[in-house]
């Protein structure tokens, strides 16, 4: 018998308290097959007792079933989290937390990019503002939050014209809203002249917050906009909430495709599933319909079959996308009969159907 049969079993496992398998989460060390004989090896943090517990005997119930299995043996290998507040470990294997304030929150999609400046929080915007009306077309919920986790360069408040600094009730972060789409930032809560300096600790620990001691309410779909790259920032952040799927952004040239090939492999060492992939700034397309290339062909689609994932869409390079997030006024809002607005609508589209299908 082959591992993946095992590891296939395994996926049934939720992780207790969630909805999300212990794979995904990471938590798998080792699985080996001798001898009718199962060998699962688990690592996690936890100082709960009974977790490792009831994930051992799921795991022999699970795997048990399988033709061939005599036995299951489960090594559970238990770290005590300590006391002190600590950023998460950049460790995959370390567990989740059970995360009170994003109980209510349907789905979570992570936006990444390997590298900056592909357009990822203006994508991150208007999909949020396409991904409102999808649902409302569709008679679903269609409640909407942005959590900005780009530290350095937090331009979500900017592009969505979300204004004033967050109210706190009982203990809690209240998010800024703005066209019903609820969203929190460090730009909403650091003045603008004020530079963030901070090493990577601060910021782990800061995302950590945005998620635990942010009141996000009742959503159907919350969107996180990571900050570019790989580092121990999105590592933990893909650690400490549920993710159902990531989007990859990237641009048609060569540099920014293979970049964003290299940063979309950190999803698949967490077992966080890649949705798709979207190219931005594709093309520019003149009054007469003419489209010039003006960053080369074909980036997007090679990032997808690379990732065996789809290419979502093509977002055209156009004026009045980069004028709406000036304005905080998404193109998706004020013209919604534009090129860009209706490939935005159809990302959506295809994105509803991948999480309400899965």
């Amino acid at each position: 018998m082959d591992t993946q049969s095992i590891r296939e079993k395994i996926q049934e496992v939720k992780y207790p308290g969630f909805s999300r398998d212990i794979l995904s989460f990471g938590l798998v060390k080792e699985v080996t097959f001798e001898k009718n004989e199962v060998f699962i090896t688990i690592e996690l943090t936890t100082g709960d007792a009974s977790i490792p517990e009831k994930i051992a005997h799921s795991l022999k119930e699970k795997v048990g079933t399988l033709e061939d299995v005599k036995k299951v043996n489960v090594t559970m290998e238990v770290n005590t989290p300590d006391p002190a507040s600590k950023p998460p470990s950049s460790d995959s294997s370390s567990a989740p937390q059970n995360i009170e304030t994003m109980q209510q929150v349907r789905y979570i999609i992570a936006i990444a990019s390997g590298k900056g400046g592909v357009g990822k929080s203006t994508v991150s915007v208007n999909l949020a503002c396409a991904l409102q009306e999808v649902l409302s077309n569709r008679n679903k919920p269609n409640k909407i939050g942005i959590m900005d986790c780009d530290i350095y360069g937090p331009s979500i408040p900017l592009m969505l014209g979300a204004n004033g600094q967050p109210e706190i009730e009982k203990n809690l972060i209240i998010p800024v809203k703005n066209y019903d789409i609820s969203t929190i930032s460090m730009g909403l809560l650091v003045d603008d002249d004020t530079p963030v300096v901070w090493r990577g600790p601060m910021i782990m620990k800061t995302i950590k917050q945005f998620a635990e001691n942010v009141n996000w309410g009742d959503l159907e779909v919350l969107i996180v906009d990571l900050p570019p790259g790989t580092g121990d920032a999105q590592l933990s952040l893909t650690q400490t909430i549920p993710l159902d799927g990531a989007v990859i952004v990237t641009t048609p040239q060569k540099a920014a495709s293979e970049v964003a090939r290299r940063g979309a492999r950190m999803f698949e060492k967490v077992n966080v599933p890649i949705l798709g992939v979207v190219e931005n700034m594709s093309y520019l397309e003149d009054a007469s319909g003419e489209k010039s290339y003006l960053f080369g062909e074909g980036g997007g689609a090679t990032t997808a079959d690379s990732l065996e994932s789809k290419l979502l869409g093509q977002i055209p390079l156009d004026v009045n996308i980069r004028k709406g997030g000036d304005l905080g006024i998404p193109i998706v809002i004020n013209e919604k009969e534009a090129h860009a607005s209706k490939e935005f609508l159809s990302i959506a589209n295809q994105l509803i159907d991948k999480l309400y299908n899965k």
